[in-house]
């Protein structure tokens, strides 16, 4: 056999250039390239290795979670047929990628992550950055990856890689198992050569299944849409990775089914699609929650059922409700007691609505269906309307970017506020024009995120939106997008502090406590002025055309200026926290002190006992018949 005599780094970058994935007929290169920071654990393994393969390209990337936050979202908007590898050196290096690691495994985006790692031949340890361990010397702080990642290993002789690289392909490519792969390189072993057999460095191209429905199940499916009276649809980002979109467009407008988009799942219909009633659960509009609470079927299409999305398990109230989970992850398609209809979303959804036939819901729902509809466009332009302050509303600042921006772009969040606001007041208009990391809520993606959405579609104009806590958690990106020549559209929004929390601490009667950016005064407490944070002048230092606008006019000519600007540009605004856009028809279980010697949290203590008790268990599900008898 032949065989080619390379360093396990070398090996390890010529394998991956060489992996593709194949969908529907159409190729994909899945590694775009590699995102890290060297230090003394990389560079002379991986780093070394990349510079001998110019064509695998090497991006610097200024903090190493960012790395971690640039692959996913790019393999987000490739809709996981393409990512990254990320690397890094030894100690904090490869600690900084471990949140990044959640985000990815949460989010079920496939991520390769490479951490340098201590001596395999332990002679010189310990090491710089070492962490010595009396349960053992194979311990190190990679192995803080392992309940964050779906596949891990450590490469401690280069032969190792071998059967270590194909494993990891077939967790990064597989739609029910991919997140997070972790592969930890002793600094050592990277510089370590072997004879290699060729055939690893052919191309090889991975094949994406779309599995179908199980025939008896699909059959007990159909017999549950045509028994249901009030049916809803609740998209997943299950129907954007499988491409549904349309499947699902047709299916809704066939049978008249309502359809409420998760976050992962907005943008899986047109915002005005006459059974598109928008955002549902926690942040959802009321349409879409009075359809939930009174629904008798809830088809749940590519979602993993969050608390945010069921409300914490109030959302569903209809006593006979039953559900049928399409998820190609069991561990999804059995939640709720559900029938788990196993398969690919698009597959499912094209076979389903063959079967159901002429099945419609009737004529009263469809007019609920349409009222809900309408009630919440103008809901929606009365918020988009409001001429508040100065300070401008948050609201209003969604409804400028979402006019000024075209049909094809794409707005990014991950933290605060604003993925509420923005999941009930964004329209979205085609797939993947809603890119929002709330699996895990990581402050500090947006900007690294919407790095990585723009390479992965660099003809869509990117619009990030993002917090002032957020902000200041990681903007260091911006100077990556400049030097990368990757225009984002940067909208920071100035409320003072964490805004989110702050109005959550005050529904639980905490009255915002610690949540203000404000100077502590002799009280003892964080209770003084605003700190007078200059977030223009950060955004201009980074490399960023910068516009600093306080009313809703230069608002908007801020942003419609955006769109001409031939680099990274970006706009800060102050916006009033307490110009909220409020809940509708939903809960969130946050747990408030039984005890407490504070009268407004003795007070939101008694309402939380009320609330709580909606709470239902679907894991167990309505008696046999139960259907029947509420037709009857």
């Amino acid at each position: 056999m032949p065989t080619q005599r390379m360093t396990m780094a070398q090996a390890l970058v010529a394998f991956l250039k060489q992996q593709y994935v194949e969908r529907d007929g159409k190729e994909h290169r899945f590694f775009h390239g590699a995102w890290g920071i060297f230090g003394h654990g990389c560079i002379a393994g991986v780093g070394q290795a990349l510079q001998q393969h110019p064509d695998f390209r090497y991006y610097q990337s200024k903090n190493e979670q960012a790395s971690v936050h640039i692959a996913a979202a790019f393999a987000k908007t490739k809709n996981r047929l393409g990512t990254f590898a990320c690397l890094s050196s030894i100690g904090p290096g490869a600690t900084n990628m471990i949140t990044g690691a959640a985000m990815a495994t949460i989010n079920r985006l496939p991520v390769l992550l490479l951490p340098g790692d201590i001596f395999s031949r332990r002679n010189v340890a310990p090491v710089l950055q070492q962490l010595e361990s009396e349960q053992g010397q194979d311990v190190s702080v990679n192995d803080a990856f392992k309940p964050v990642s779906r596949y891990w290993d450590r490469i401690n002789r280069p032969d190792q890689l071998i059967c270590s690289v194909v494993e990891a392909m077939r967790v990064l490519t597989s739609p029910s198992q991919t997140g997070a792969v972790t592969l930890a390189l002793p600094q050592d072993v990277q510089a370590e050569a072997y004879d290699y057999p060729s055939e690893m460095f052919e191309k090889r191209v991975w094949h994406i299944a779309r599995p179908a429905p199980e025939r008896v199940l699909l059959a007990r499916a159909v017999e549950m849409i045509r028994a249901a009276k009030k049916p809803m649809i609740v998209a997943g980002g299950g129907v954007l990775y499988s491409e549904a979109t349309q499947a699902l467009a047709l299916f809704a407008a066939q049978t008249g089914i309502p359809v409420g988009e998760t976050q992962a799942g907005k943008s899986s219909l047109p915002f005005d699609h006459p059974q598109n009633l928008g955002a549902v659960g926690v942040t959802g509009t009321p349409g879409a929650n009075i359809a939930a609470r009174e629904a008798d079927l809830i088809i749940a299409a590519g979602t993993r059922l969050s608390d945010f999305t069921t409300a914490s398990k109030t959302a569903f109230q209809n006593p006979c409700v039953r559900f049928l989970n399409i998820n190609v992850a069991e561990i999804d398609a059995f939640k709720h007691a559900g029938l788990p209809l196993i398969a690919d979303a698009r597959e499912a959804l094209e076979q389903l609505a063959a079967a159901v036939g002429g099945y419609r819901v009737d004529s009263g729902y469809s007019a609920r269906i349409a009222e809900w509809k309408q009630r919440w466009e103008e809901e929606t332009d009365r918020i988009y309307a409001l001429r508040h302050g100065p300070p401008i509303s948050q609201g209003e600042a969604v409804g400028v970017v979402n006019r000024v921006s075209r049909p094809q772009d794409i707005v990014v969040c991950a933290a605060g506020s604003l993925p509420g606001d923005l999941h009930k007041l964004w329209r979205t208009r085609q797939p993947n024009g809603y890119h929002l990391e709330y699996g895990y809520s990581t402050m500090g993606y947006e900007i690294a995120g919407g790095l990585g959405v723009k390479m992965a579609d660099p003809s869509r104009d990117v619009y990030v939106m993002v917090g002032d806590g957020s902000f200041l958690m990681m903007s260091s990106e911006i100077a990556t997008s400049v030097q990368e020549g990757y225009k984002l559209n940067i909208i920071v929004l100035d409320n003072h502090g964490f805004q989110s929390i702050g109005g959550l601490s005050r529904a639980i009667g905490s009255q915002g406590f610690g949540t203000d950016y404000r100077f502590r005064t002799g009280s003892g407490q964080l209770d003084g002025q605003n700190i007078p944070i200059d977030f223009a002048a950060l955004c201009e230092g980074l490399g960023a055309l910068t516009t600093r606008v306080r009313t809703h006019q230069e608002f908007a000519a801020a942003v419609e200026a955006m769109r001409h600007a031939d680099r990274t540009c970006a706009v800060v605004v102050e916006t009033d926290k307490e110009q909220r856009v409020p809940g509708y028809e939903s809960w969130w279980d946050v747990p408030i002190s039984e005890v407490s010697e504070i009268a407004s949290i003795r007070q939101a203590r008694a309402q939380y006992e009320v609330a709580v008790k909606q709470e239902r268990h679907h894991e167990v599900a309505p008696p046999a018949g139960a259907a029947e008898t509420q037709k009857g």
